[in-house]
């Protein structure tokens, strides 16, 4: 059996009823966000202050590399688990198999913490099931085997409103992994930079900035790559992040799409034209690709890739109140110090622009 036929299998395996029993019985579904000003408690885990060996997962993407640096930058011994030439800092392993992760990853050697920043390229079913779902878990078990005691994961806020195939998949790992024994922080981003720099380009060429009906159908608190870093790499010494879903965004305040376009136009010195297109015009797409998929695997897929358009489009990256059914922007716990402004003045200013990847909003 292929992987790819496995994590087809393993998606159809868990049915939305299956994960929805196991969101309530961890209280997944729900964000527990940290207190703003964390008080002292007098008993309890003590912050960690000893470097660590620590295994890193997802390090040859934007985030993973910038929280390579930030685990370096604390003193720990960081060593990747994943592509690339085969050395003593980096160790090539098969995901699908979790002998080849404690074989020829963890060696029998003693590691204090995993960290992991590796997610689906696409979001697609195939591609979620397979490497949020499968691999985590494979990783996991290596890990219990290997005796390591924490594991940082990166998910994403998204996950707390799931409609689409990768947040299931996010929450079945995250669900495995909170019942796992391991001590464990799921730290879950609101929008990514990269993910709001799609339009850099055609707004510097003249053309207009896109968004959905009047611009203000949604809102984040955009957070960088260096800030998610920093998070992951303090969960491993920060008592107050341990054993907790974490729900973070950058510096507020939240901003809705019309405002990220003003400030791309004001960064680049160009009076703001906007587009307006209606969430009607998805609402199409959708529908059709969703026929064409009954017959085509690929159209089925882009079909779901049209569906995570339409969810970025319609819902906030925001801490969800579940008892008000509104996004709450004050609950969204602030942190980090780069600004989106500060970001698009430097791509502005001739800056490289982010790997986007298939992190895209538009």
């Amino acid at each position: 059996m292929s992987e790819w036929t496995y994590a087809k299998k393993r998606g159809a395996d868990h049915s939305r009823r299956d994960l929805s029993r196991a969101v309530a019985r961890k209280g997944l579904g729900r964000v527990t966000a940290p207190p703003q000003t964390p008080e002292r408690a007098p008993e309890g885990p003590k912050r960690e202050t000893s470097p660590m060996r620590v295994v890193l997962l997802g390090s040859t993407g934007t985030i993973g590399r910038a929280t390579a640096h930030a685990l370096a930058a604390r003193g720990h011994e960081v060593v990747r688990f994943g592509r690339g030439p085969a050395d003593e800092a980096n160790r090539p392993v098969d995901f699908a198999d979790p002998a080849s992760i404690l074989a020829r990853g963890f060696r029998g050697e003693r590691f204090d913490a995993i960290v992991s920043c590796m997610a689906s390229r696409t979001g697609a079913p195939y591609d979620a099931w397979l490497v949020d779902h499968r691999f985590h878990l494979n990783a996991l078990e290596a890990a219990r085997a290997a005796g390591v005691a924490r594991f940082v994961s990166l998910s994403a806020i998204c996950v707390q409103r799931p409609k689409l195939a990768f947040q299931h998949a996010k929450l079945a790992f995250e669900a495995a992994l909170a019942e796992s024994g391991l001590g464990y922080s799921i730290v879950r981003p609101t929008a990514y930079f990269k993910s709001l720099s799609g339009q850099f380009a055609r707004v510097k060429s003249g053309k207009p900035f896109v968004m959905f009906g009047a611009g203000d159908l949604t809102a984040c608190t955009p957070i960088s790559d260096r800030d998610v870093a920093d998070y992951l790499a303090d969960c491993l010494t920060d008592p107050a992040r341990w054993n907790r879903i974490l729900p973070i965004g950058g510096p507020r305040p939240a901003i809705h799409p019309r405002a990220q376009g003003e400030m791309l136009f004001a960064a680049l010195g160009i009076k703001p034209r906007f587009r307006s297109v209606p969430v009607a015009l998805l609402d199409s797409i959708i529908a059709g690709l969703s026929l064409a998929g009954r017959v085509s695997a690929k159209l089925r897929d882009k079909a779901e890739l049209a569906r995570i358009g339409r969810y970025y489009a319609t819902e906030s990256m925001l801490v969800f109140d579940a008892q008000t059914g509104r996004y709450d922007r004050a609950a969204t716990p602030a942190t980090g110090r780069d600004t989106l402004a500060d970001h698009f003045a430097a791509l502005a200013a001739g800056a490289s622009p982010p790997e986007r990847g298939d992190h895209a909003v538009y």
